[in-house]
């Protein structure tokens, strides 16, 4: 497999997990999923995880998806990449996955003493990643192995974290976010 077809492959794939969270932040809001409860004198994850958010990210994913799936065949054919169909299980998986990872990555930031938008390199960048790859391990594993082969997760791996950098500093910019990262 040359590079331009892994790197098209792991862009292509990874698309319904890059949307969820950028959706949250533009149309998120409301009521906190963690309702204001405490552990340790902390909030479990903070006034920035809302029920709204999660949903509207989740469902950005899996529109977004449906969207790649309707429009796969002229993309692969102006490409010449055969490109992944996303079946609905994985849709929903790695979009529902990428809102649990950046959850979880919360979660352990307030255990860890460290506030709202406090930037924790590597985290911050593949947390999301993380998340959205397992809970599609978990739900579509036939489609998982198919698609993210070794070389596909390299690129994965390497490419999200320079992606998320240069889309949260372009959101600061836009007075999207509060902080660059």
């Amino acid at each position: 497999m040359d590079l331009f077809v892994v790197v098209v492959t792991a862009l292509w794939a990874m698309l319904p997990a890059y949307v969820p969270n950028n959706a949250a932040v533009l149309f998120g809001g409301g009521r906190p999923i963690d309702g204001g409860k405490t552990m340790g004198g902390r909030r479990l994850l903070g006034d920035g995880k809302t029920w709204r958010g999660t949903a509207v990210g989740w469902l950005a994913g899996v529109l977004l998806g449906l969207g790649l799936n309707a429009v796969r065949e002229p993309v692969a054919d102006a490409v010449g990449v055969v490109l992944p169909t996303f079946p609905l299980g994985a849709l929903l998986a790695l979009s529902l996955g990428a809102m649990l990872g950046d959850i979880g990555a919360s979660f352990l930031k307030r255990r860890t003493g460290r506030d709202r938008g406090a930037p924790v390199p590597g985290l911050d960048q593949l947390d999301f990643v993380v998340g959205a790859l397992a809970v599609t391990l978990l739900v579509e594993p036939g489609w998982f192995f198919e698609t993210f082969t070794l070389p596909v997760l390299a690129v994965v791996a390497l490419a999200t974290p320079l992606l998320h950098v240069l889309t949260n500093a372009i959101a600061y910019l836009l007075g999207l976010k509060d902080e660059p990262w």
